[in-house]
């Protein structure tokens, strides 16, 4: 599957942020300058995306999905890696995206997500 859409979809939330992360060589996309989605590659560099998720949800979308894994260099109950040369359908993937900026938006304090949501700058 191609996914070339990931980085307009995770730039078209509110007040998201990108940066590369030289030392992992990988794309980080962040809210509240927290981390929820981090784009780049394994150990082999094959292309992964590395999402949060609810852990049962993980764990329901690992046993569905062989090209997604417990996150690569993550923590294996919350985090999930994507394989993006694999055949994870596109709305699975908007969906573990939505969850992941969602869970580490409502991890912000009450004001930073306020901020987010009326659409004003947060770092």
């Amino acid at each position: 599957m191609s996914y070339e859409w990931i980085e307009e979809y995770c730039l078209s939330k509110k007040g998201v942020l990108k940066d590369f992360k030289v030392e992992w060589n990988a794309l980080r996309y962040l809210i509240g300058g927290k981390m929820f989605a981090l784009q780049g590659g394994d150990k082999e560099h094959k292309p992964i995306i590395t999402l949060k998720c609810d852990p049962p949800f993980g764990r329901h979308l690992r046993e569905k999905y062989p090209h997604i894994t417990p996150g690569y260099y993550m923590n294996k109950e919350h985090w999930n890696s994507v394989y993006l040369e694999g055949n994870v359908p596109d709305d699975v993937l908007k969906e573990i995206i939505d969850m992941s900026y969602e869970l580490v938006l409502n991890s912000l304090s009450k004001k930073a997500q306020k901020e987010i949501r009326e659409g004003l700058s947060v770092e």
